[in-house]
């Protein structure tokens, strides 16, 4: 089956990971056709074994190797097509469209985070086949409020996010080397 692994707090807070590194460490670990999309963590990869497998040895692996506590979330390349396939917002130059990752449940727990948060007119949250979307005016991200989300200690091991283009590059880049 062929995997996406979205490792969490990539080159922050001391952390520092080369993608090369990271490859090498899941090659190691016994994943088959390991590539790297950007520089953010995100790594494909094929394998045979289940994603509650996966996700227990190659947490391990990365905090091993690299001396951080990893957190990673896998998606198979079916799933990434279907959350780019769901994305229930326009694309548009003017905004960015993220897409949550995470824990069973996660998306209500967002979802639940977005309304209480103050934001903008035209910031926009929703469910939509299970993941939870935002879409954010560009330059605004880290100005608002919903976005300081991903700096909750208690959701560091929940969630990741990743922009809806860098999925479409992941998407690309799973039909082109897998």
């Amino acid at each position: 089956m062929k995997y996406c692994a979205f490792l969490r707090g990539v080159n922050v807070n001391g952390t520092s990971m080369k993608m090369a590194e990271v490859s090498k460490v899941f090659s190691v670990a016994g994943m088959k056709e390991v590539s790297t999309v950007l520089a953010t963590g995100n790594v494909l990869f094929s394998s045979d074994l289940k994603t509650s497998e996966l996700k227990v040895i190659l947490e391990k692996v990365l905090s091993d190797h690299f001396n951080y506590e990893a957190f990673l979330f896998l998606k198979t390349e079916k799933e990434i097509a279907e959350i780019i396939q769901n994305n229930p917002f326009q694309k548009s130059e003017d905004f960015h469209i993220y897409v949550f990752v995470g824990s069973e449940n996660i998306e209500n727990v967002l979802l639940e985070e977005f309304k209480k948060s103050d934001h903008s007119a035209n910031e926009k949250g929703e469910i939509a086949s299970g993941n939870f979307y935002w879409q954010v005016q560009k330059g605004q991200t880290l100005d608002s409020s919903f976005g300081k989300i991903l700096g909750k200690k208690v959701l560091k091991n929940q969630l990741t996010s990743r922009n809806l283009n860098t999925l479409e590059k992941i998407s690309s880049k799973f039909k082109s080397i897998l």
